[in-house]
C-alpha cells in the first residue's frame, strides 16, 4: 500500500460531511471566486478553472481527501493569479523585469531532472523558485509574513508525507528547496496525477499553452521585482510537451534536456503516480495509470522532438543520465560549462548536499508490468526518441 491507511481513514471521516458538495461544483466554485477575488478581464482564466473543478467533481472513485485537494488546487491557482495581476496593476514596471537567459531543465520524468535542477541551484549567481514561493508568489515579505508563508509550505509537505509516506522516497519536497514550474503553470498535468478526468485530458490535448507561459513569466517577474537579479534556473518534466510555447515566451532560454532509458523512466514515474494518486482515488487503477501516462508521455516526447528542431544549437544542452547519476563531481562542472556558468570551489562544496538522498528515505523499486506495460510497448512508443538518446549517450 502506497499511503497511510489510518491517516487517510481519519481524514476521510472528517471530510465526509463536505463530500456531498461535489454534486454542486458550481456553487463551490462561486464561493472560491468570492474568497480569492477575480481581476478585471480575467474571465477566460476563471472559466477554465470552473470547467476543471466540474470535471474533477465527476472523477470516478474520488475520495473525500481527493475532493478537498481538487478544491485546494483550484483555490490556490485563482488566488495566485489574482495576486499577480493585482501586483502588476499596482507596479506596472514588474512586466519590464527582464528574465534573461533562463535555464529550463526538461526531459521525461524520472530522468534526473530534479537532481540536475538542484545542482544548477547551488550557485550564488543562480536563482531557483522555492516551493513556498511557488505556492504563493508575491513581492518580498516582511520577516513575520515570510515565516508564515514558509510554515504554510511546510504544512503542505508534511501533509504529503503523512498521507503518502512512500512519495518522499521517490520525490522528496522541501518548503525552502527549489521546486518545479508545475506549481505555477495554470494547466499542467498535475490534476491527472490525482484523478482520472477524461474531459480535462481531452481539453488539455487541444490547448494552446502560450498564455500559460506568459503568465509563468509574470510569476517570475513578480518574484524578481525588488530583489537582486540572478539567472533563473527552472525545471519541469512537463515542459517537454510545450517546448514550442516555452521558447515563444522565453526566446533566449537555454534548454537542458535530461536523458534516460524511457523503459526505466516510465516504470519509475508510474510508481510515483500510484503513490500520489492513492491518496485521492481509491481503488487505484494500475493498468489505467500505465495506459494514460504512456500515452501522455509519448505524446509529449513527439511534440518535444518536433519543437527541438527550432531550438538554436547554442541554447540546447543534452544531459545524459550518467552526468549526475554516476559521478556528480565530474558531471556537475560539465553541466555548468554547458550552460555558460562558472563552477567555483563554493559550488563544489555544496554539491554533496545537492545530490544526497534525503535522510530517512528508502530505495525506490518499481516494475513496469505492474502497470500493464511491456518493454517492447514502451520502446515502440519512444522509438524516435531512442534514436536521439543513442546519439547523446555515444562517447
Amino acid at each position: 500500500m502506497s499511503s497511510s491507511p489510518l491517516a487517510l481513514t481519519l481524514a476521510g471521516l472528517a471530510l465526509r460531511p463536505a463530500f456531498g458538495s461535489r454534486r454542486d461544483p458550481g456553487r463551490i466554485f462561486d464561493r472560491i471566486v468570492v474568497e480569492t477575488g477575480e481581476a478585471p478581464g480575467d474571465r477566460e482564466f476563471v472559466d477554465d478553472f470552473r470547467a476543471l473543478l466540474g470535471w474533477w467533481a465527476k472523477a470516478e472513485h474520488l475520495t473525500p481527501v481527493g475532493w478537498q485537494a481538487a478544491q485546494g488546487h483550484v483555490r490556490r491557482h485563482l488566488a495566485n493569479r489574482a495576486r499577480v495581476r493585482r501586483l502588476i496593476a499596482e507596479h506596472p514596471e514588474i512586466e519590464r523585469e527582464p528574465i534573461e537567459r533562463p535555464v529550463f531543465v526538461v526531459g521525461l520524468p524520472r530522468t534526473a531532472t530534479t537532481v540536475t535542477h538542484s545542482v544548477l541551484s547551488v550557485s550564488d549567481e543562480h536563482r531557483s523558485p522555492l516551493l513556498w514561493e511557488l505556492l504563493a508568489p508575491g513581492l518580498e515579505l516582511p520577516p513575520r509574513q515570510r515565516r508564515r508563508a514558509i510554515r504554510a509550505g511546510r504544512r503542505m509537505v508534511r501533509g504529503t508525507d503523512l498521507f503518502a509516506p512512500r512519495f518522499r522516497d521517490i520525490h522528496a519536497m522541501a518548503a525552502e528547496g527549489p521546486e518545479e514550474c508545475t506549481f505555477a503553470l495554470p494547466h499542467a498535468l498535475m490534476p491527472l496525477s490525482q484523478a482520472r478526468i477524461p474531459e480535462y485530458l481531452e481539453w488539455h490535448r487541444a490547448r494552446d499553452f502560450t498564455a500559460d507561459y506568459r503568465y509563468l513569466k509574470q510569476v517570475y517577474q513578480v518574484l524578481q521585482y525588488g530583489r537582486p537579479r540572478r539567472r533563473w534556473m527552472l525545471k519541469s518534466p512537463m515542459h517537454l510537451e510545450n517546448l514550442d510555447a516555452l521558447c515563444r515566451v522565453f526566446p533566449d532560454a537555454t534548454i537542458v534536456w535530461c536523458h534516460r532509458d524511457p523503459v526505466t523512466a516510465v516504470a519509475s514515474f508510474c510508481s510515483l503516480i500510484e503513490h500520489g494518486m492513492a491518496v485521492s482515488t481509491r481503488p487505484v487503477d494500475l493498468t489505467g495509470i500505465g495506459a494514460t501516462w504512456l500515452g501522455l508521455l509519448s505524446r509529449a516526447m513527439t511534440r518535444a522532438l518536433a519543437a527541438r528542431a527550432a531550438v538554436p544549437a547554442r541554447q540546447l544542452v543534452d544531459a545524459p543520465y550518467a552526468w549526475l547519476g554516476s559521478d556528480p563531481a565530474a558531471g556537475a562542472p560539465k553541466l555548468f560549462a554547458a550552460v555558460g556558468a562558472r563552477w567555483t570551489e563554493a559550488d563544489a562544496a555544496r554539491l554533496p548536499a545537492a545530490v544526497a538522498r534525503p535522510r530517512g528515505t528508502r530505495r525506490h523499486t518499481y516494475d513496469l508490468s505492474r502497470y500493464g506495460l511491456s518493454r517492447d510497448e514502451v520502446e515502440s512508443a519512444f522509438a524516435d526518441y531512442n534514436v536521439l538518446r543513442a546519439e547523446v549517450d555515444r562517447p
